[in-house]
C-alpha cells in the first residue's frame, strides 16, 4: 500500500503529519504536483513533479494507484476516481470519501459550482483550524493501523 499526496493545494501542517506517518509507518507516501516541493530526506518520501495543466497531477496519480492505496485529497472528482479504482480517500479535514458519501459530495460540488457560475458568491471553505488538522491525524492514524503491518 502507498499513499498518494494530491500536493499542490495540500497545506503544510497536513504533509508534516503525512511524513511523520510516513516515517513512523516506514509506508511509501508520495506527493504529486506540477512544483518543486520540499520533503525531508526519507526512503519512505517521495515527490513526482508532473507537467503543468489542468487534471495533470490528478490524472497521474489515478494512472499509477493500485487497489487499497490511500490518495489524501480535497479534489472531489479525484476522490471518486480513486474510489472506483478500489483505493481509499481522505480530505485535508479529516473526512473519508466512500463508495456510500461520494455521490453526495460530488453532487454538492456540482451544486455550489452552479451557484458560483450564476453569480452567488458561496464563500469559500472554512479556514484550516486546529480542529481539522487533528481529524486528520486521528483519521490517518487508524486507517494505517488497519491497513498496514508495523
Amino acid at each position: 500500500m502507498k499513499v498518494w499526496v494530491d500536493a499542490d493545494a495540500c497545506p503544510k501542517v497536513i504533509k508534516e503529519i503525512l511524513f511523520r506517518a510516513a516515517e513512523r509507518r516506514r509506508i511509501i507516501t508520495l506527493l504529486v504536483a506540477n512544483q518543486t516541493l520540499r520533503c525531508p530526506p526519507s526512503p519512505y518520501i517521495k515527490t513526482l513533479r508532473v507537467g503543468a495543466g489542468f487534471d495533470v497531477a490528478d490524472n497521474e496519480i489515478v494512472k499509477r494507484l493500485q487497489t487499497g492505496d490511500l490518495v489524501v485529497t480535497a479534489d472531489i472528482p479525484l476522490a471518486a476516481e480513486a474510489i472506483e479504482k478500489g483505493g481509499h480517500a481522505l480530505n485535508p479535514r479529516g473526512e473519508f470519501y466512500t463508495k456510500q458519501n461520494i455521490g453526495e459530495w460530488l453532487a454538492m460540488r456540482d451544486f455550489m459550482a452552479e451557484l458560483r457560475g450564476s453569480g452567488v458568491n458561496t464563500g469559500g471553505p472554512p479556514v484550516f483550524n486546529q480542529s481539522d488538522r487533528l481529524a486528520f491525524a486521528n483519521q490517518l492514524d487508524r486507517f494505517l493501523a488497519k491497513h498496514v503491518s508495523s
